[in-house]
């Protein structure tokens, strides 16, 4: 029994959830959301209670990895539009700096030439300093996947920490060969 799939997912206020043969359809004031769910998944919308309720059609283990899956997915689309998603990245370097031009961010990390990546569609990308970029959406898969995709450009390396990181993330630090004296 899949304790996450057989929770109803509720429909928060100022969001409207349809059913278009097999997709869901989710749309709020952050935007417009559609998934497809897998064919052992059947997605039900129940208008008088305000839930959504997602059943499987068996217990082979792929329905029953799915089940909880789907169910997840389709609550974080019901979120995602009514507020939305953030990751927040910081860039840790002398020199290391991020710039916004239009639709293209780009990216002075310690290399010979500036990185330049394009912001997918549906994100919004905002660089409050030199330092930060702040990344939002209503999707959290494309938000969480930019914002991995940014990290990996330069990840940050465990002797000074230098790098893009995620706001708060700590680096354990190694001592070094001066540490062995």
């Amino acid at each position: 029994m899949s304790r996450i799939g057989n929770k109803p997912v509720p429909v928060l206020d100022g969001v409207k959830v349809s059913l278009s043969g097999r997709k869901v359809l989710v749309e709020g004031p952050k935007g417009k959301l559609e998934w497809e769910p897998s064919k052992p998944i059947s997605v039900e919308v129940d208008a008088a209670t305000k839930e959504i309720v997602v059943k499987r059609v068996d217990d082979e283990r792929e329905s029953r990895a799915l089940h909880g899956l789907s169910r997840a997915i389709i609550n974080n689309m019901i979120i995602g539009v009514k507020n939305g998603y953030e990751k927040r990245l910081e860039v840790v370097g002398v020199g290391y700096v991020v710039s916004l031009k239009g639709t293209i961010l780009n990216l002075r990390v310690g290399l010979a030439n500036e990185l330049k990546r394009e912001i997918p569609a549906g994100l919004t990308v905002t660089c409050p300093d030199q330092t930060h970029i702040v990344i939002q959406g209503c999707d959290k898969q494309k938000v969480g996947q930019f914002a991995a995709e940014l990290r990996s450009l330069r990840k940050p390396e465990p002797y000074k920490g230098k790098g893009v990181r995620y706001q708060g993330e700590t680096i354990k630090l190694k001592p070094g060969k001066a540490a062995t004296k």
